[in-house]
């Protein structure tokens, strides 16, 4: 195949004729509004529908409506104008939904804050989101106020103003004091912080404020969110989401997947301060669906409590939630019937879980995407109707172009061969907040978004993803995808979770070794004895990998280090290495 040949073929979209039945790119001129505008008409006619549940309470599209006016108008009455940034320090809650609304409305900026971040990490966030001149807010929980933000109050200038919360604040007064009692939910202490506002949630904002909507001139191509992108190496980048990408991944969803105005519940573990969670909260406002607001998605109990009360009829999570769920005896005995699809994202789902998965909910249910924070985020996605290839992340998206290149000379590789994935579309964001440098390495001349991901386009235009480019693993010249061999290695009967990375090679300069670490399954009759399930996990990797995909080191580890999402972390496996 020719050069000329290899790109044509990625340039005609071919993966087009095998979309579900009726689907079509969609008009770019519907990606021309805002998203506080696109959700006007939610709030209209779905006024009396409950917008989420959170730990039994309800709040109504129209009470959501009139919180986030309350909050969008605190934020103008203390100083804040077009541009300035909110960051958003919270878990799944009712706030962290009020908030983000709120804060969109008043032509502001969003930014997920992990509430799981230290003091250094939130300092280092809220000073580069300050860095080009914006005006900072931040809403955090009590506790958080209490343990990181009192610490580091000096070293962040311009955060002006602080609003805190309690995860509690929304339940009845029962709950909260026996909440307390029990000592089942977290408090802290807030006092005045010196140059700084501090308001409390309930008492300065939703008791005071009027509940009329807030008058800006916001344009579809205005950045509504800085999401922070950690990725494998260097401090975390900003990446700028404008209103229009996010308005463009939201229909192109809703279209793909079919969704009813109006007709679904939706349950997610995803957080909020991540952009699957982010983007799972603003489209089911927007498609008028009630949201079951998970504040903990460790507690499998509480989510298969709500999924049997709620009828859920969409589950969005990430893989390692589905194996939490398919472990618990109490999902397995549910009514899947009114269940849809189950999404997975964010991190390779081992097939052998997928099919246990599916035998539970059904066969056909799971739907497997691919995304990123830069690209808000869905890229491709599999049918809703038609095939869906377990493995496979499925076909690009909508209204995208998607390319897959040799990472050293650029050019586009045949189908069935691997290569670095290339984005196109309005999906695209912006570019790295205040990172020009950063951004021109990601985002070529031609404008499409260079991932870091490793992939193989088949012939039907389905799209599997073989690694990142940083994670894969060279050993004597040869490539190791370590989330190919993982898939593999995860189906010893010893293996609850596995992670690969590559150790240089002290006796072969430029070359490296694999290490695997290992998290025992529960399941697992385990004696003690560490050395024979090493030799048997080696044993069971030469029968089903290429030599030189063999672990050379193994460490059974109590616990594998998970991100804030349940994504391993191969950052921390390589820093305990270098130690």
């Amino acid at each position: 195949m020719s050069e000329l040949e290899k790109k044509n073929v990625y340039e005609s979209r071919f993966w087009k004729k095998n979309w579900d039945p009726g689907l079509e790119d969609i008009d770019p001129k519907e990606f021309e509004t805002t998203y506080p505008e696109m959700i006007k008409e939610t709030f209209v006619d779905f006024a009396d529908k409950p917008a989420f549940s959170y730990l039994g309470v309800e709040v109504t599209f129209k009470e959501l409506d009139e919180y986030s006016n309350q909050f969008a108008n605190m934020l103008m009455d203390n100083g804040f104008k077009k541009g300035d940034v909110v960051g958003i320090n919270l878990p799944n809650s009712p706030q962290y939904l009020i908030g983000l609304i709120g804060t969109l409305k008043a032509g502001c900026i969003v930014s997920g804050v992990s509430p799981l971040l230290s003091a250094v990490q939130i300092q280092y966030q809220l000073n580069d989101l300050g860095s080009g001149g914006k005006r900072v807010g931040l809403l955090t929980l009590d506790a958080i106020f209490e343990g990181h933000i009192t610490k580091i109050a000096s070293k962040i200038e311009s955060t002006k103003l602080v609003v805190a919360t309690n995860v509690a604040s929304f339940l009845p007064k029962i709950k909260q004091v026996l909440g307390k009692l029990l000592g089942k939910v977290p408090k802290g202490k807030v006092e005045p912080i010196p140059g700084k506002t501090v308001l409390d949630f309930h008492k300065d904002i939703l008791d005071v404020y009027p509940t009329v909507p807030v008058n800006v001139d916001i344009k579809p191509g205005d950045v509504g969110w800085i999401q922070y992108t950690g990725g494998t190496t260097g401090p975390p980048k900003g990446a700028m989401l404008t209103h229009r990408n996010c308005v463009s991944n939201i229909l192109s969803i809703i279209e793909w997947l079919q969704w009813e105005r109006g007709k679904g519940v939706m349950l997610s573990g995803f957080p909020m301060f991540h952009i699957a969670g982010l983007t799972v909260t603003e489209a089911a406002v927007f498609a008028g669906w009630t949201q079951i607001l998970i504040p903990n998605p460790r507690d499998t109990d509480h989510i298969c409590k709500e999924m049997k009360k709620y009828q859920v009829t969409n589950l969005v999570n990430v893989p390692s939630l589905y194996q939490m769920l398919i472990k618990n005896p109490k999902f397995k005995e549910l009514d899947h019937s009114e269940l849809g699809v189950c999404v997975s994202a964010a991190s390779p789902f081992p097939k052998e879980s997928q099919v246990v998965l599916e035998s539970i909910i059904g066969k056909g249910k799971l739907l497997e995407l691919y995304g990123m924070t830069e690209t808000s985020p869905v890229s491709t996605m599999n049918p809703s109707i038609g095939e869906k290839k377990l493995g496979t992340v499925g076909m690009p998206f909508l209204n995208v172009e998607l390319k897959i290149v040799d990472p050293e000379s650029g050019e586009p590789v045949p189908l069935g061969q691997a290569g670095e994935i290339c984005v196109k579309g309005p999906l695209v964001m912006k570019g790295y907040y205040n990172k020009p440098e950063e951004t021109e390495k990601a985002i070529d001349k031609d404008g499409y978004m260079h991932t870091g991901d490793v992939g193989i386009m088949d012939e039907d235009g389905y799209v599997r993803i073989v690694d990142r480019t940083k994670d894969m693993i060279i050993v004597g010249g040869y490539k190791v995808f370590s989330s190919k061999v993982e898939d593999v290695l995860s189906k010893h009967p010893a293996v609850g979770m596995i992670a690969l990375i590559g150790l240089p090679n002290p006796d072969r300069p430029g070359s490296e070794i694999v290490k695997a670490y290992i998290q025992l399954d529960p399941d697992y009759e385990f004696d003690g004895d560490k050395e024979a399930v090493k030799e048997d996990f080696i044993n069971f990797a030469r029968e089903k990998c290429a030599p030189y995909e063999v672990p050379k080191q193994i460490e059974i580890t109590e616990e594998i280090p998970l991100t804030a999402v349940g994504k391993i972390d191969k950052k921390v496996l390589r820093a305990e290495e270098k130690k």
